[in-house]
């Protein structure tokens, strides 16, 4: 298996405000726990993907990539809004384990998602090979498709199934009707299934309707563009370890074949991010 999605950090409550202090997360999460997590879950290589909006940060975890036999993959963070930004995405691109770029859109307005200087950045990653991490909240589909349709050239990755608000036995229609339009671009070359249990609404979490919001996303994408992620270790926040989502996506692709199930849980990853 490869977990497309996980994140590593040196803990400060003053870098990392949106950690909520005492809990799970609050501690360092470096190359030692990443490989006993892994371990334990049957993982083989990872993606580690940016959890601050620094350059220091992606020189960091390619320097973490470089130690590690795990991680075979980097999605940093550069400024695109900058007009400078070539120098440093040419600087990361030379590296062999810099896969793509991710900007916290989910915190941005939605005028921020049409900026031009914004655009003028994601223009240049196609040429480098690089693709982009799309992190957006379910509410945000909608000016989310305008900036894929944008960037007809740029190889997309969808982060978390854009997070939709799961209730207990429902699936909210207007994740679905987003969904759906996005399915519709080429472009957007996969789909994490990611961080869905700390988008669960309710006080439990019903495995029934995080396997709905799967199957839906598996026949709106097919199996050809899902990717096993862990989102760890902010899944901490609602499951007790790391083996716990991986063993849940396993039971999600058990009906499969054994294309497709290899398909998700490590093929594509590999093809999708030239790993």
């Amino acid at each position: 298996m490869i977990d497309s999605h996980h994140h590593l950090w040196k803990y400060s409550a003053v870098e990392y405000p949106w950690i909520p202090p005492n809990s799970p997360l609050a501690r360092n999460q470096l190359l030692d726990e990443l490989n006993e997590a892994t371990s334990a879950a049957g993982v083989d290589g990872t993606i580690v993907v940016q959890a601050r909006q620094t350059l220091e940060e992606s020189e960091w975890l390619l320097s973490l990539a470089d130690q590690s036999e795990v991680i075979a993959g980097v999605v940093g963070w550069v400024p695109l809004v900058d007009p400078n930004v070539a120098l440093p995405l040419s600087h990361f691109a030379a590296h062999p384990k810099f896969k793509g770029v991710r900007h916290v859109l989910q915190e941005e307005p939605d005028a921020y998602f049409l900026r031009e200087d914004f655009h003028r950045g994601l223009a240049l990653l196609p040429d480098l090979d690089l693709r982009y991490d799309l992190l957006i909240f379910q509410r945000q589909l909608p000016v989310a498709t305008q900036l894929v349709d944008r960037q007809p050239d740029l190889g997309i990755i969808l982060d978390h199934l854009a997070k939709p608000e799961i209730r207990n036995g429902k699936m909210d229609p207007a994740w679905k009707t987003g969904m759906a339009e996005l399915a519709k671009r080429d472009h957007i070359l996969g789909v994490k299934v990611s961080g869905m249990v700390t988008e669960v609404l309710d006080p439990l979490i019903d495995p029934d309707t995080l396997r709905a919001y799967f199957d839906e996303t598996l026949e709106l994408f097919g199996p050809d563009r899902l990717m096993l992620g862990t989102d760890w270790p902010v899944c901490l926040l609602r499951i007790d370890s790391y083996p716990s989502w991986t063993q849940i996506v396993r039971s999600f692709v058990e009906g499969l074949t054994a294309d497709e199930s290899a398909a998700i849980l490590h093929d594509n990853a590999v093809r999708i991010y030239n790993l």
